[in-house]
C-alpha cells in the first residue's frame, strides 16, 4: 500500500513540477556522479550566490535529496514529509498555489541527480532538461552498483544528464576521470559547449628526473594543494587547505578551512567552472569561496576529545572516497596516532568483498591502528592483517555505538582519528563520542536531525 501511494505521490509532483518549470522558467543546473555531488552541489551554490546581486534567487537541493522525490521537492521549495500523508497532501498543495498564483520563484535551480537503480537519471532528465549538466568523478568501482550489471552501464545512466542538456547549454566534465571524458561526446551531439576542471599533478617519473609537473590538460586548474596547519600545545593541527586555481592565463589563490582532500577540491573546482561558464569572473568567484560552508560529514577537521582531531568523513563510503580519505590520513603530519575508524562499504555486489580487503591493505600503509564496523568491515580487516599489520592495532566491532565506547578510551592527546562509513553503518555516532563540543553535534555533524535520530 505504501509502495502504491509513493508511486501516486511521484506522479502527481512531477504534473505539478513540469508546469511550473514551464511557467517560471528558472535556469536548471543538475548535477551527477558516483563521488562528490553534494559537495558539488554545494560548491556550485557558493560560488553562484557569493557573486550575485540577488543570492535569494537561486536555490539548491536540501542536504543530499536526489531521489524521484528529492528533485521535486527542491523545485518546489519544500521539505521532505517522510511518512506523513498529510505532509505530503500539504507539499501538494503548495505546489498548486505557484501554478494558480502568481508567486516570486527562483531564478535559478541547483539539482543534485542520483542513480540507485536503470533509469532513474533518464526519467527525471526528460522532463527537467538541465541548462547546465555537471558530471563528477564515476568510479570504476562506484557505490549503489548493485542494481547494475556493470559499472559501465551505471556510467551510461550517469551520462544521461548530458544527453538531456539544453542545446546552447553547457556541460561540466571532471577532465582527470577518463570515464568521464569518455562521455564528452554525449554532451557534444546535444549541442553543449564544453568546460572541464581538473588537478595538475606530478608524476612519480617527473620527480625522479626532476623534470616539470604535467600541466592539466583541463580549462579550469587546481595546482600547489597544500595543507595548512596551526599550532597549539606544541602540535600541528591541520586546519584545512591552500592552493591555486587557474583559468585561461589567470590565477588566483584559494584558502578552505576546516576540510581536507581532494574530496573537496574537485568539488569546488567544479563550482568555479559553472560559475565562469556563465560569465563569472575567476576573481570573483575565488574570494566567493572566503565564506564557503561544505556539507558535513565530508573530511571536516573537527576538535575532538582528549586533545585528539578528528576528521569527520561519516556521511557515505565507496571505493574511490574510501582511498582518498585513507591518502589524506596517511599525508597528515601528527604527532600523535593516526587512527582509522572505518565502517562497511555498502552496496558494492559483487564487488564487496574484493574492495573492502582492498581497502585493508591501503588502510595498513595509512593508519597506526585500524578499528572497523560491520560485517562487511571484517574484510577491511583482514586485508590489512594480510598485508602484515600487527593484529594488537586491528579491532573490530559488530556496531558503530560499540567502536564509539572503544575510542573514547582508548584516544590519546595528539591522535588523529579518520572516521568513514556507509550511511546504514552510522559512523556519526563514532563521531559523536568524540567530538568534543557534543552539544553543537546536530550542526556539526550529519544525520542527528530527528528523523534519523529515532531510527535505530
Amino acid at each position: 500500500m505504501k509502495s502504491f501511494l509513493k508511486k501516486i505521490v511521484v506522479i502527481l509532483l512531477e504534473v505539478e513540477c513540469r508546469i511550473i518549470l514551464a511557467k517560471y522558467k528558472p535556469t536548471i543546473i543538475a548535477v551527477t556522479g558516483s563521488v562528490g555531488k553534494t559537495s558539488t552541489k554545494d560548491a556550485i551554490y557558493t560560488a553562484l550566490t557569493g557573486t550575485s546581486s540577488i543570492p535569494h534567487s537561486i536555490r539548491r537541493n536540501q542536504k543530499s535529496f536526489n531521489s524521484e522525490l528529492g528533485v521535486p521537492l527542491t523545485i518546489l521549495g519544500q521539505d521532505n514529509a517522510w511518512g506523513s500523508l498529510s505532509g505530503w497532501l500539504s507539499i501538494l498543495l503548495s505546489g498548486l498555489e505557484l501554478i494558480f498564483l502568481k508567486e516570486d520563484y527562483p531564478k535559478t535551480l541547483i539539482v543534485e541527480v542520483g542513480a540507485d537503480h536503470p533509469g532513474d537519471i533518464k526519467n527525471i532528465v526528460r522532463w527537467i532538461r538541465p541548462d547546465v549538466a555537471v558530471l563528477t568523478k564515476i568510479s570504476k568501482v562506484p557505490v549503489h552498483i548493485e542494481f547494475f550489471p556493470t559499472p559501465e552501464a551505471l556510467a551510461n545512466e550517469k551520462s544521461q544528464l548530458l544527453v538531456g542538456v539544453k542545446k546552447g547549454g553547457v556541460a561540466v566534465l571532471s577532465a582527470d576521470d577518463e570515464i568521464v571524458m569518455a562521455q564528452k561526446e554525449k554532451a557534444v551531439k546535444a549541442g553543449a559547449s564544453i568546460v572541464t576542471f581538473g588537478i595538475q599533478k606530478p608524476l612519480q617519473q617527473d620527480i625522479l628526473h626532476g623534470e616539470k609537473p604535467v600541466i592539466s590538460k583541463a580549462d579550469v586548474v587546481a595546482s600547489d594543494i597544500e595543507t595548512v596547519y596551526r599550532v597549539e600545545h606544541g602540535r600541528n593541527i591541520p586546519a584545512g587547505m591552500k592552493l591555486m586555481v587557474s583559468y585561461k592565463g589567470v590565477s588566483a589563490p584559494l584558502h578552505l578551512v576546516h576540510v581536507l582532500g581532494l574530496q573537496h577540491v574537485y568539488p569546488v573546482l567544479g563550482g568555479i567552472a559553472v560559475a565562469l561558464a556563465r560569465g563569472i569572473s575567476l576573481e570573483a568567484v575565488v574570494k566567493a569561496f572566503d565564506n564557503h560552508e561544505p556539507p558535513r560529514g565530508r573530511m571536516n577537521i573537527l576538535e575532538g576529545i582528549n586533545g585528539v582531531t578528528l576528521i569527520d568523513d561519516s556521511y557515505n563510503a565507496s571505493p574511490d572516497a574510501m582511498d582518498q580519505a585513507l591518502a589524506e590520513l596517511a599525508g597528515l603530519r601528527t604527532q600523535g596516532r593516526k587512527i582509522a575508524a572505518l565502517g562497511d562499504m555498502m552496496e558494492l555486489g559483487k564487488h564487496s568483498v574484493p574492495q573492502h580487503l582492498r581497502a585493508g591493505g591501503i588502510a595498513k600503509a595509512s593508519a597506526d591502528v585500524l578499528v572497523v564496523v560491520g560485517m562487511r568491515s571484517k574484510g577491511i580487516a583482514q586485508g590489512a592483517l594480510d598485508a602484515g599489520m600487527d593484529p594488537s592495532r586491528v579491532h573490530s566491532f559488530e556496531r558503530s555505538s560499540e567502536a564509539a565506547d572503544f575510542l573514547k578510551s582508548f584516544v590519546t592527546p595528539g591522535d588523529v582519528v579518520l572516521v568513514k562509513g556507509s550511511q546504514s553503518i552510522r559512523m556519526e555516532r563514532v563521531a559523536r563520542a568524540l567530538l568534543k563540543e557534543g552539544d553543537r553535534a546536530k550542526e556539526l555533524l550529519v544525520r542527528h536531525d530527528e528523523e534519523w535520530l529515532a531510527k535505530p
